[in-house]
Order: C-alpha cells, then structure tokens, then sequence
C-alpha cells in the first residue's frame, strides 16, 4: 500500500499525519523549511469560526456526531474568506482549514453533549494533539498522540470507496470544496461503509471474555454471518494497516493494563484465521486503540474523516487538475415496446 510512491507502513512509523497531508497534497515530501513554514498555516492557526459553534450549540441533542459533522461542515462555507475563489491556491488553502477543523467540530459538538464548554485548540500542536487535548480538556498523554497519529496516517486515503468516490463525482460537476467533501461525509454515514470499528467494538463487548470468542465465532460462521473487522473489498491477504495498528494495540493495552479486549480480539482473529481464511482490516484493531486513549464509541466514524478529508480534499484537487464529468450510464433491463393505456381501462 503507498501513498505517492511511498510504503505507508514506513510513513506510520517514520512519519507524521501533517507531512504525510503535505505528500498528498502536494505530491511530494517536504523540505523541513518549507514543511515548517507549511505547519505555520496549517496547525498553527487552529481554530473553529465563532458562527460553526453557535451552530454547533443548536442541534438538538438526538443529532448524532456523523449528522452534526456533515451539517457544520457544509456550514463552513459560507464563512470561509476564500469562499467563491477557485484557484488552485484558494483550494489548497481551504483544503488545510476543513482538515484542522473537523477534529474541533467532533471534540467541541462532544463536549456539548457532555455539558461542557468547548476547549480552544492549542496553536502550534498536531491535529493528532488538539483532538485529544479539546476532546478531553487536557493535555494528552505522548504516547496516545504518537498512535492516533499513526492511525491518522493509515487512514489518510485507500484508492476509491464510496466516500471517495462521492467527493469526485461532486467535484467533477465543478461544485466547491465543501460541497465536495459534505458529499463524502454523507456517503462515510451511511453504515455499510464508516462504522466498520464499531461494530468490532460492539462484538467484543458482547463476546465479554476471550474463552467466549471461539463459540461466537464459529456459531456466526455457521450462520454465514459476517465478522465486523475482517475481510476487505481489496486485499486477500492481511491488510497491512492491520499489522501496524495490531502491534500499536498491544503495547498500548500492556501499558495501561486494560488487557482483556485485546486477549478477546486475539482470540477472535486465531479462530477466524483457522476456520475462514479471511484476515483482520484496518477497522478491527483501531477501535481497541480508540478506546484506549479515550475516545467514545460513537466518535469513531466522525474520527476517520479526521484523517479521510486528507485523501478526499486530495483527490478533488487532482480531480480538477484534469477534469471530466463523471457521468455513468445505465443499462435498461426493464421489459420493452409497452403500449400505453388509458387510465380509464387498466385494471389496477
């Protein structure tokens, strides 16, 4: 798997989730002079518009995180200085301030269910940093922002799923950026593609203990029923995101000593390996991680368009670098030469 030419197992370990928005955006690594003075504009000015809160401050409480992002998101627009501007330079500029901005809107929205007042992000810190310190109120431990800003990077973009897809097709009409990725994040609610990690997380709750996995696995495969967390439209091999994030759950678990999901995961996979030959996905370890630098379940699709809107804000630029409508056609399989009848003599 490469982003730009380059493995993404190795940007995960050697890199960061701003560099690797850099590669994609502009299809290259940076210099550090030119990376430091990219980071000034990027997470360095942080910060939600004053109308995005008051909107945010609005939704009634049932609204859920995905239907409140979709909403601010759009929202936006209207008060983005670059608003109406089409330029490459106007693009990339509002490209960078969806992407600082998504994590403030998931934290800010979360605290106001909570009861809370949202928390000002701290200029200068990581995407990976501001989501936890807003969400939390709190400086966030090293450690956690090391390995959600590896996830970051692994879910930066992956070829042409629905959301993707989405993003492209809106912005092959010539619509803005933020139509564009609104498009996306409608397309990421629906359940057949974001929530993949919450449903894993659901089954291990209910699984409860790991000498319980291997009777659960087997009755849902007797069943034919599918396990949340494995499989992949691409791969027949092992994702090689799952690897990374696997090794990243396991030091993490012994390191806060909240063991018991991953013993009931481990055992998920070693019974699924050696009766079904399909392998984990990315989705099946990151929800253990999530949970365990303290993120909410329900945060967790809203959290992959934190990274996501790297790869969608990317794959519209590229989009409009050379574009053409996207406009599919449809074969007809219905019948045929039908005559029309009044409506006076048809029987129904």
């Amino acid at each position: 798997m490469l982003y730009r030419g380059y493995n993404v197992v190795e940007l995960a370990e050697k890199s960061s989730f701003g560099e690797v928005a850099y590669l994609l955006w502009y299809g290259r690594l940076p210099g550090k002079v030119e990376f430091d003075a990219f980071l000034d504009g990027f997470t360095g000015s942080m910060e939600l518009p004053t109308e995005t809160v008051m909107i945010l401050r609005m939704f009634p409480r049932a609204a859920t995180p995905m239907e409140v992002l979709r909403t601010a998101v759009s929202s936006m627009g209207h008060w983005d200085p670059d608003s109406g501007n089409t330029r490459l330079d106007a693009s990339m500029r509002k490209a960078q301030r969806i992407t600082e901005r998504i994590p403030l809107i998931i934290a800010s929205h979360q605290r106001l269910r909570d009861g809370l007042e949202p928390v000002a992000p701290l200029a200068g810190e990581s995407i990976a940093y501001n989501l936890l310190y807003c969400l939390h109120g709190e400086r966030p431990d090293v450690e956690m922002v090391k390995v959600l800003d590896a996830a970051l990077i692994l879910h930066a973009d992956h070829e042409l799923p629905a959301s993707t897809f989405a993003a492209r097709v809106t912005a092959a009409t010539m619509s803005d950026i933020y139509s564009s990725v609104t498009s996306a994040i409608g397309a990421l609610k629906g359940r057949l593609h974001g929530g993949a990690n919450e449903q894993v997380m659901l089954m291990l709750n209910k699984i409860g203990e790991p000498a319980k996995a291997e009777p659960y696995v087997l009755e849902a495969l007797g069943r034919k029923e599918r396990i949340p967390g494995f499989g992949h439209a691409v791969y027949r091999i092992e994702d090689p995101r799952a690897a990374v994030l696997r090794d990243h759950a396991q030091r993490l678990s012994k390191r806060s000593g909240k063991t018991k999901l991953l013993e009931i995961a481990s055992e998920v996979e070693r019974v699924m390996l050696a009766n079904s030959k399909v392998f984990p996905n990315v989705d099946f370890y990151s929800g253990i991680i999530y949970d365990l630098i303290g993120i909410p379940v329900e945060l967790f699709t809203p959290l992959f368009a934190c990274s996501r809107v790297v790869g969608w804000t990317a794959h519209i630029l590229e989009q409009w670098s050379n574009n053409k409508l996207i406009r599919p056609r449809a074969n007809y399989t219905g019948p045929f030469d039908l005559q029309y009848v009044s409506i006076d003599e048809r029987r129904k």
